[in-house]
């Protein structure tokens, strides 16, 4: 659909691609842009960076919302492959790297952290609507993302936490990982819970995110991680999240919507 001003030149609405490998993810951030960016069209959807590189080179589009973690290819993968015959902006987005973030800031480069907030999008839509306007080049990423790619192939080099470090009296006590049920921040500290004791850590859950084996812990909203061989079933509750009762615990645990995905047979 193109548009014609006052009788002006034909104006083509902006375009996107949306890539990863979650559909619910795909179609929560999709409709979010809808709501905040009706004129935004969306051209195409990936859930790989093998597929993202083909409908970026057939479509062409003006931006690209990439997942930073992703089977095969990543975001940052994707985003060195692009070549300068295909420029477009780009938008990372992340659950879980934190030094990712950082270095994002520190280059006025644009990204999202999951989960997705209608007030932080809308951010991103602006500043993505200035850039077009002022037919602003997209930002050179070749630096920024061979240093990151450099940063995550240490970090799967590393082995991932199994002892927590917990300040007791005047010394320090060790705490099994695999202890522990689930994770909560409070207040200024995160609650590490296990079946008969909470400890607390001078650490915040987008840190620990980074830490812990995906595989064993899922962050399920944005103050919390539970171990997943902890969970007894989930439900949904009346507004729509879902409600995590434990094995070894009475207390039951929010997931958040953007977390729902997680549980694809609920």
């Amino acid at each position: 659909m193109v548009r014609r001003l006052n009788n002006g030149p034909v104006v083509e609405p902006p375009t996107a691609v949306i890539v990863d490998d979650e559909a619910e993810l795909r179609g929560y951030l999709k409709r979010l842009l809808a709501a905040l960016w009706p004129e935004l069209s969306i051209c195409a959807e990936a859930a790989d960076g093998a597929q993202a590189l083909k409908l970026i080179h057939d479509h062409r589009p003006q931006i690209a919302f990439l997942d930073i973690r992703m089977p095969g290819l990543s975001g940052l993968e994707v985003a060195a492959r692009l070549t300068p015959k295909r420029p477009c902006h780009i938008v990372f987005v992340t659950a879980y790297d934190t030094y990712a973030v950082d270095a994002f800031e520190q280059r006025a480069v644009d990204y999202l952290l999951k989960p997705i907030t209608e007030e932080r999008l809308r951010q991103t839509v602006d500043c993505l609507k200035e850039k077009l306007a002022a037919a602003a080049p997209p930002t050179e990423l070749a630096a920024l993302v061979a240093d990151l790619l450099a940063k995550r192939a240490a970090e799967r080099s590393a082995p991932y936490l199994e002892w927590l470090r917990v300040q007791r009296g005047d010394g320090v006590e060790l705490v099994p990982v695999a202890d522990i049920i689930y994770f909560q921040s409070q207040d200024k500290y995160t609650g590490a819970v296990s079946r008969t004791r909470t400890h607390l850590l001078r650490t915040t859950i987008r840190a620990l995110c980074a830490q812990l084996d995906p595989d064993r812990f899922w962050q399920v909203h944005r103050s919390t991680i539970v171990q997943v061989a902890q969970i007894a079933n989930v439900d949904r509750s009346l507004t729509g999240r879902g409600l995590i009762r434990l094995k070894e615990r009475p207390e039951t645990l929010t997931v958040s919507r953007p977390y729902l995905q997680r549980f694809r047979q609920m």
